[in-house]
């Protein structure tokens, strides 16, 4: 067996410029995705669009979700026409629609501005998946696809660390992150690939079929649809928990912590003595850097559907926890406990899919490894949009709690301005009001529901294990 150094140096120059072109385009759309929750529902006087919960819900649901869907052409595209020049394409595409975002401040403009930007996604991630992949041997693929996901966890990390005290430049510091690629481009040297000289329409006809075959298997869609109440639940960390943090957490204490031992934290990351909802929903990419390791050996010998339930059981924990306390502190505690349990989880996803799939049709069925995180998205997008919209949207409650007490509304106000006004109108802080509304309408209630999905996963995962993954494997 070759060496940790050995190993190293089997790999080609192609390889190391795809990891960093990965690093920089995870920087750039984690330091864009985490945020854009926000972004689409903060009033409109703190820098945000203002748009309802539902809104927000839809455009992240079903644009991310369509992401995660089109690898499964993009793919055919990339192999008929070059891995170089799609790439190109999609940087252009990435670049265009980061700097269109700040053009358009309607429902309809943003979202379909996200579609496209999220076409220029679906044309990346498959290309410098198969990159990794046709740069790596038996020998020492393991290794290098670790090295590939690190990267995707430090772009994560990263990212948003860059962006945050910029937020008024958003769009044009992530693009300026993407434009990096265009040089790393001109050392990329396209690797062996098989050149499909079908006509277009026939490649995707091949795709069609092939969903057909997969399709049919029934006993595995079930545990493609089981695994999606994963991702729906693990979404909520992107779609819900900035906008949850933002309205309802108090980081007062954790502000003045950073301001006393890290100024430059609180300096940074910090507003009206209040540390960014980013910051600390970016402490589950630290956590993933910082363990997975660790966890990935714990796990290593388990079997796939028990490390799957096991983490999707201290997921759903770790969800669960932010129904207890309003303290930033106590939410980044319950991001770590979830973060074990993503660890445990994920990884083990794609080996269990990698077992099961027939000798013959490895790859086919690898390609549906995305099907979950498509419909995860989706029914995220719903989650965090209607449901969040009744179960804890604070501004829905201010209005609700002003029509219950006879108190004043202007219609012209923003949602910012409306609150600040009520709460003057009682003569109480807007602290204040909001741990009265904390109090009266419990919007912590809307975890019960994330929990209730995990739960839901856990349990239809164990009675598939007992009773349909063996006539899967037959």
């Amino acid at each position: 067996m070759a060496s940790f150094v050995g190993i190293l140096k089997q790999y080609k120059s192609t390889f190391w410029i795809a990891n960093t072109i990965e690093l920089f385009e995870r920087m750039a759309w984690y330091g864009f995705f985490f945020l854009f929750a926000n972004y689409l529902t903060k009033s409109t006087d703190l820098g945000g669009l203002e748009f309802t919960q539902s809104q927000k819900g839809m455009i992240m649901g079903i644009g991310t979700g369509i992401l995660y869907f089109l690898p499964i052409i993009t793919g055919a595209i990339a192999d008929r026409y070059g891995y170089k020049k799609i790439l190109t394409l999609a940087f252009v595409v990435y670049i265009s629609a980061f700097l269109a975002f700040p053009l358009f401040d309607t429902f309809t403009g943003v979202f379909m501005v996200y579609i496209y930007l999220a076409i220029g996604a679906a044309l990346f991630k498959p290309v410098i998946s198969a990159t990794i992949a046709k740069t790596t041997n038996d020998e020492n693929s393991s290794m290098g696809f670790g090295i590939f996901y690190m990267m995707v966890n430090m772009g994560a990390f990263i990212g948003p660390l860059i962006t945050m005290p910029f937020q008024d430049n958003l769009f044009y510091i992530v693009a300026a992150m993407i434009s990096v690629n265009f040089i790393l481009l001109l050392f990329y040297i396209e690797p062996d690939r098989k050149h499909d000289s079908k006509p277009l329409g026939e490649s995707l006809k091949t795709i069609y079929q092939n969903i057909i075959t997969v399709g049919s298997n029934l006993q595995f869609m079930v545990f493609l649809l089981i695994i999606a109440g994963f991702w729906t639940m693990y979404n909520q960390l992107f779609f819900t928990l900035p906008v949850f943090v933002e309205m309802w957490v108090d980081s007062s204490h954790l502000y003045a912590f950073y301001a006393e031992h890290f100024p430059i934290i609180a300096e940074n990351y910090g507003h009206n003595g209040q540390i960014q909802p980013e910051f600390i929903t970016n402490s589950g990419a630290f956590f993933i850097i910082a363990f997975q390791l660790i966890i990935s050996y714990l796990v290593m010998k388990l079997r796939p559907l028990n490390a799957m339930i096991t983490g999707i059981i201290i997921a759903t924990i770790g969800m669960s926890l932010t129904l207890i306390s309003q303290s930033a502190v106590f939410v980044i505690v319950a991001i770590f406990i979830f973060a074990i349990g993503e660890m445990s989880a994920s990884p083990k996803i794609t080996e269990y899919i990698g077992r099961i799939a027939p000798k013959d049709k490895k790859a086919l069925y690898m390609g549906f490894a995305y099907v979950p995180m498509f419909l995860g998205n989706i029914l995220a997008g719903i989650v965090s949009g209607v449901v969040y919209e009744k179960y804890s949207d604070k501004y829905k409650f201010a209005e609700d709690f002003a029509a219950a007490n006879n108190l004043i509304v202007d219609d012209k106000l923003t949602n910012n301005q409306m609150f600040l006004s009520l709460a003057e109108q009682q003569n109480i802080t807007p602290l204040e009001f909001t741990n009265l509304l904390w109090q009266q309408y419990h919007p912590s209630n809307f975890w019960m529901v994330i929990a209730a999905i995990g739960g839901l996963a856990i349990i239809s995962l164990f009675f598939y294990d007992r009773h349909l993954q063996k006539s899967l494997q037959k």
